[in-house]
């Protein structure tokens, strides 16, 4: 019994840690925990666009799939998502928080930070198909070995993240990983 409520206590305590967003596009939704206790600024960060309404319109426009990373020698599998080319609902950039400093993987289900160099990221998000530890700190995605700032994990809705992964992409080297007809996000709310 003793252990039971244990269990219980921990699981209630896990779930006020975890924040939860819904994300309603034209594929389906998708929901996700996020770990503000984990990674602070970056939740933080993520919020502040869901709360001021700047990813309602927004899209999933770019797809990583085994067969579309030519020129790549370290292979991801993600969707990405974000305003892309809108710097007008863009916010400046973050301070990274690796996975070495939060303790989180890039797993099956991770949502985690877009960004070119470290300390880049702002508006853009990935989530992880099948587990990349490429893109954890130390890993090869990234010349600069610090990885991407993982913040949270879908809890609902993979069918749909896997659905978008499979959409048809270009047919150039520069259009490979774009979806032809882009996903739209049409809101991002929390929920409880």
């Amino acid at each position: 019994m003793k252990s039971i409520l244990i269990g219980l206590l921990a699981l209630v305590s896990w779930n006020a840690l975890a924040q939860r967003v819904r994300l309603e596009t034209d594929a389906g939704s998708i929901v996700l925990d996020l770990y503000a206790h984990k990674a602070p600024g970056t939740v933080a960060n993520f919020l502040r666009y869901v709360d001021e309404k700047r990813y309602d319109g927004s899209r999933f426009y770019r797809v990583v799939r085994m067969d579309n990373q030519v020129g790549s020698p370290v292979k991801i599998e993600v969707i990405q998502g974000g305003l892309q080319d809108d710097t007008t609902r863009q916010l400046l950039p973050i301070p990274q928080e690796t996975t070495q400093k939060t303790g989180l993987k890039h797993v099956n289900g991770t949502l985690s930070l877009a960004r070119g160099k470290p300390d880049s990221g702002s508006s853009e998000f990935f989530i992880c198909i099948n587990d990349q530890p490429e893109l954890d700190f130390g890993g090869k995605r990234n010349p600069d070995g610090q990885g991407f700032a993982a913040f949270g994990r879908v809890v609902e809705g993979m069918d749909v993240v896997r659905r978008i992964q499979q959409g048809k992409t270009g047919s150039d080297a520069a259009s490979a990983q774009l979806l032809q007809t882009p996903i739209v996000i049409r809101s991002v709310r929390r929920v409880q």
